[in-house]
C-alpha cells in the first residue's frame, strides 16, 4: 500500500481508502460481511474509512462502528452530513442547527467520541458559508472533529468557502471529495486545479464509475451490476451517453490487456496517478470485490499507458455529463438564467 499526506494536515492516508456506502441494505451487506471487509482492508494497509449519515439512513455508520470497535485509533475515520435524514424539513442541510445535531447522531451511531474528518456532503445554496464554517469550527474546537471538508462542491464554491473562512477568521475545508474516473474527467478542468491551489486533500469517489470499469460490463453481456436495480437509466444502452461509455470500456479493456493489468487496476491506477488526488475511495460489497480492488494498491501507470487513456477519453471530458453532482444550479434551472 502507498501513503500520501492528506492535503496540508500532516495526516498520512492510504492511496486506496474504504468507502462504506454499500454496508447494509444498499449493498445487501450483513454486519459479518462488513466486518470482514473492514478486517481485510485494514490488513492490506488501508487506514481511511469513509461513510455518511445518509447511507442507509444511519445503517452504514452503525455497521462501521461495530466493525472498528477496539481499533478506533488505528484508522482515519470520516463521515458526512447534509443529505435528508427523514421527512422533517430541518433534518438536512448545512445550518448550525442541523450540523450540531447530525454530528452527535453520527458519533452515537459510530460509537466514538470524535471523527477525524467531517464532510459537508453537498453544497447547500440556502445556507451561507459563514454559517456552516462557523458551526464546523466550533465543533472542531470542542474536539468532536479533527478536520472538516467538502464533497462534490463546484470549483467556484470551493474558492468561495476558502475566502469566507479567511474573511471571517474561521476554520477552512481541508479536503474535497469529488467524483472522478476515466469516464468522468470533468473535474480536471476546474475542481482539481482549485484543490491544488488551496492545498486540499482529494478523496475521489466512484473511481470505477458505478461499476462501468469493474470488468463486469462488456459488450454482448447482460448487465447484472447491483446498480442496475437502483438507477437503471444509467445502464440503458439506448441512451447515447451509455453507448459512449460502453465503447470507451471496450477500448480501455484492450489498453489494460496490453499493459498486463485488469480493468480495475487500470481504473484505480489512473485516478491515483493524478498529482492532485490523495486517495481513491473503493466501495466493495463483498470480500471478492475488495480483493480485486486491492490488487491495484501498488499499481503505477507508466506515461505511455496514461497517454493512451487520453486518446480514449480526452482530459476534462465527462462521458455522462447529466450525472454530474457539482453542476451550478443555473445550468439545470432555466429560470436562473433569465432576468425577471
Amino acid at each position: 500500500m502507498q501513503y500520501r499526506t492528506l492535503g496540508r494536515t500532516g495526516v498520512q492516508v492510504s492511496t486506496l481508502a474504504l468507502g462504506a456506502m454499500n454496508f447494509g441494505a444498499i449493498g445487501n451487506t450483513t454486519q459479518d460481511e462488513a466486518t470482514a471487509i473492514v478486517d481485510g482492508a485494514l490488513e492490506a494497509g488501508i487506514n481511511l474509512i469513509d461513510t455518511a449519515d445518509m447511507y442507509g439512513q444511519g445503517e452504514s455508520e452503525v455497521m462501521v462502528g461495530k466493525a472498528i470497535a477496539g481499533r478506533r485509533d488505528d484508522l482515519v475515520l470520516a463521515t458526512k452530513a447534509t443529505m435528508p435524514m427523514g421527512e422533517e424539513r430541518n433534518h438536512r442541510g448545512n445550518s448550525r442547527r442541523w450540523l450540531v445535531r447530525a454530528l452527535d447522531d453520527s458519533l452515537r451511531r459510530l460509537d466514538v467520541d470524535h471523527v477525524d474528518l467531517y464532510q459537508i456532503h453537498r453544497w447547500d445554496p440556502t445556507t451561507s458559508d459563514e454559517e456552516a464554517l462557523s458551526a464546523l469550527t466550533d465543533l472542531q474546537r470542542a474536539g468532536k472533529i479533527r478536520y472538516f471538508g467538502s464533497s462534490t462542491f463546484p470549483a467556484y464554491r470551493i474558492v468561495q468557502a476558502q475566502w469566507a473562512a479567511r474573511e471571517h477568521h474561521l476554520g477552512r475545508y481541508v479536503t474535497e471529495q469529488p467524483s472522478y474516473s476515466i469516464l468522468q474527467r470533468g473535474i480536471e478542468t476546474h475542481v482539481l486545479p482549485v484543490t491544488e491551489e488551496y492545498g486540499l486533500g482529494v478523496l475521489a469517489w466512484s473511481p470505477l464509475a458505478s461499476g462501468w470499469l469493474s470488468g463486469a460490463i462488456r459488450a454482448g453481456r447482460e448487465i447484472t451490476t447491483s446498480r442496475v436495480k437502483v438507477v437503471p437509466q444509467r445502464f440503458d444502452l439506448d441512451v447515447p451517453a451509455n453507448r459512449a461509455r460502453l465503447d470507451a470500456v471496450e477500448k480501455l479493456a484492450k489498453v489494460a490487456d496490453q499493459a498486463g493489468l485488469t480493468l480495475i487496476q487500470l481504473a484505480l491506477g489512473f485516478v491515483t496517478a493524478h498529482p492532485a488526488v490523495t486517495s481513491a475511495l473503493i466501495g466493495p460489497r463483498t470480500l471478492e470485490h475488495l480483493h480485486s480492488q486491492l490488487a491495484a494498491a501498488e499499481t503505477v501507470l507508466p506515461a505511455d499507458v496514461l497517454d493512451e487513456l487520453d486518446t480514449v477519453v480526452a482530459p476534462g471530458t465527462d462521458l455522462a455529463p447529466d450525472e454530474k453532482f457539482d453542476t451550478p444550479p443555473a445550468l439545470l434551472d432555466p429560470s436562473l438564467r433569465r432576468r425577471r
